[in-house]
């Protein structure tokens, strides 16, 4: 399919609060590494490709950008290069940012924040970094399935400080949520998700959808490949529904993703300035009931990984 006139507008929009965002937007994560992200030993990746990247997202109508402070590598991190790359930010960007999982000055995973004094710590790195006075939205990322309320509780507070616009949550359960809400409004869940890749999490997508809260899945496309990104063989089926429409794999994965639900948001990441512009483009891909039959069939067909 043509890509290079196409922009994020082409993917619809949805409200996150009382933000309005493209459906399409960026993932950050892959920015400041070559290859796998979060690798201690990553080769960090090119500056100025990444600030041309990130410039070219706004161009094409990406107004949701999604990072972390604990996106980095040796030399470069997620958050200053969206600063470098986008200050003044544009009245209508949203960047979204998490908080919970740690990682030592070395790269090395410490143990998730626990504390208020340790949440709070991270939302201030975060503003620190992205030159704000406030974040726009911030999701508690969590592992298990104990409760949450404690720490959903700290971000409230600083909700009501004004440090955090709105609030969303990730790697969570149904019980999760509930527990969340009960607190404060949540806009977003974000939740590993894709094409063959957690049908288990089905009823949770549309769950979310008739709660009028934004369901932004993570490594929708690199499913398995996780942080490595788009590995492996590619699925017949995928195959030919891209060849039906002279698209790439990647869109066509993008756009069932999009088809999911109109609350359905796709954040796909890249450091190639092409692969934006494509991966921007399938918003526009319009899939038919039969595409859309046989990759259901193929997403139900597939093995569910565990949680990340």
């Amino acid at each position: 399919m043509t890509s290079q006139t196409i922009t994020a507008a082409a993917s619809g929009t949805w409200t996150l609060g009382d933000l309005t965002v493209n459906r399409i937007g960026f993932g950050a994560m892959r920015l400041p590494q070559v290859g796998k992200a979060f690798a201690v030993d990553a080769v960090p990746g090119d500056r100025g490709r990444a600030i041309e990247v990130l410039r070219r997202a706004v161009d094409l109508g990406v107004n949701h950008i999604d990072t972390a402070a604990f996106y980095f590598s040796p030399l470069r991190s997620a958050n200053e290069l969206i600063n470098r790359a986008l200050a003044p930010y544009p009245d209508d960007l949203v960047i979204a940012t998490k908080v919970g999982p740690c990682r030592d000055a070395a790269g090395h995973w410490a143990p998730h924040a626990l504390t208020p004094g340790q949440l709070r710590g991270q939302v201030e790195e975060n503003l620190r970094q992205l030159g704000r006075d406030h974040l726009d939205v911030v999701n508690l990322r969590i592992l298990g399935t104990d409760s949450i309320a404690e720490r959903f509780g700290a971000l409230a507070e600083l909700r009501e400080a004004g440090l955090i616009r709105h609030l969303g949550v990730s790697n969570i359960h149904p019980e999760q949520l509930a527990e969340a809400r009960a607190i404060a409004p949540v806009v977003c869940v974000q939740n590993q998700y894709g094409l063959g890749i957690r049908a288990d999490q089905d009823e949770f997508v549309r769950d979310c959808g008739e709660q009028g809260i934004a369901f932004v899945p993570f490594y929708a496309i690199a499913g398995t490949g996780r942080e490595r990104g788009n590995v492996g063989a590619e699925a017949p089926e995928v195959l030919e529904v891209a060849r039906a429409h002279d698209a790439s794999a990647v869109q066509v994965r993008l756009a069932w993703t999009l088809h999911q639900g109109p609350h359905v948001l796709a954040i796909p990441g890249t450091g190639n300035p092409d692969h934006l512009v494509s991966n921007v483009a399938a918003g526009a891909l319009r899939l038919t009931a039969a595409d859309l039959a046989t990759l259901d069939d193929l997403h139900r067909r597939s093995p569910l990984p565990s949680s990340a």
